[in-house]
């Protein structure tokens, strides 16, 4: 193997293990607005069907939904926003209201906006550390960016929250006034709660040490809870996806013994309970 042949092979392979250095080419808009980062490939890739339901179908959660709504209105619009941390309970809708909303809201941004086409991009938990190259790409891309991050968590090991507490509030970047990022996650603190409690008995300073993990959470503004839904409106739900997915109700008494059935061989009432119960009927 010759040397320009050697360099060219050494180059992909550290670029591989470490996309930093990389060149990454800014997302093409007219393909989609919707984008996975791809950090090992170094680029954005479209995606052509985002797996979303309507924002109307969305029940339980009515103020969540309002406030990310009026967040994500006035980011479209070129205003100041928040990053938002949606937690709580699981299956309740967290990272499908991002991708209801992010539909809603850039259907009307493209008639009425001048800012920019509202773009969401998904950033997998495993590629946080690359999360600062990823910003980079999109502060030059014209696009009003919301860049999701799904089931964010972090372990007792993991030093990758350090890297996005920089770029979302205090690294002397910081984030790009056209980028909003959102979370989600089960944990309202983002480190288990088992951790915390540690750190209160064996730290030398637990004060200074609980801050620390937690610091993370206070880098969103907005803080948004999902908690179990009540009995009427895992009903309601079941209901609204049933009439969705065009599965027919006959008898409105077997079918809601049937919802209730169903929630309970599942240990709990969810919005995903209710679309799997859903998805389970016969069109």
């Amino acid at each position: 193997m010759d040397q320009p042949d050697l360099i060219a092979q050494i180059t992909r392979i550290a670029d591989t293990l470490d996309p930093a250095g990389r060149a990454v080419a800014a997302p093409d808009l007219s393909q989609a607005n919707a984008f996975v980062w791809q950090p090992e490939r170094g680029r954005l890739d479209p995606v052509s069907r985002v797996a979303r339901v309507p924002l109307d179908l969305l029940l339980g959660i009515d103020r969540p939904k309002r406030l990310l709504l009026e967040n994500t209105l006035r980011f479209a619009s070129g205003k100041r926003a928040n990053n938002a941390l949606l937690w709580g309970a699981r299956g309740m809708g967290k990272s499908s209201l991002v991708k209801a909303l992010h539909h809603h809201v850039a259907q009307t941004n493209d008639t009425t906006s001048d800012v920019g086409p509202l773009i969401l991009v998904e950033l997998l938990r495993e590629d946080i550390s690359t999360v600062g190259v990823l910003l980079d790409v999109l502060s030059a891309t014209p696009a009003r960016c919301v860049l999701l991050c799904d089931d964010l968590s972090f372990d007792y090991d993991d030093s990758a929250y350090k890297a996005l507490k920089a770029v979302l509030d205090g690294g002397l970047k910081g984030r790009p006034d056209n980028v909003l990022f959102y979370a989600t996650s089960n944990r309202r603190h983002l480190v288990p709660r088992d951790m915390i409690d540690n750190e209160r008995t064996s730290a030398i300073n637990p004060n200074e040490a609980i801050d620390e993990k937690i610091s993370l959470s206070d880098r969103f503004g907005l803080w948004l809870g999902f908690h179990r839904c009540s009995q009427d409106d895992y009903l309601a739900m079941v209901s609204g996806y049933a009439d969705y997915l065009g599965a027919p109700i006959h008898d409105a008494q077997q079918f809601r013994a049937q919802a209730l059935e169903w929630a309970q061989t599942r240990g709990g009432r969810s919005g995903r309970v209710a679309w799997q119960f859903a998805q389970s009927l016969d069109s």
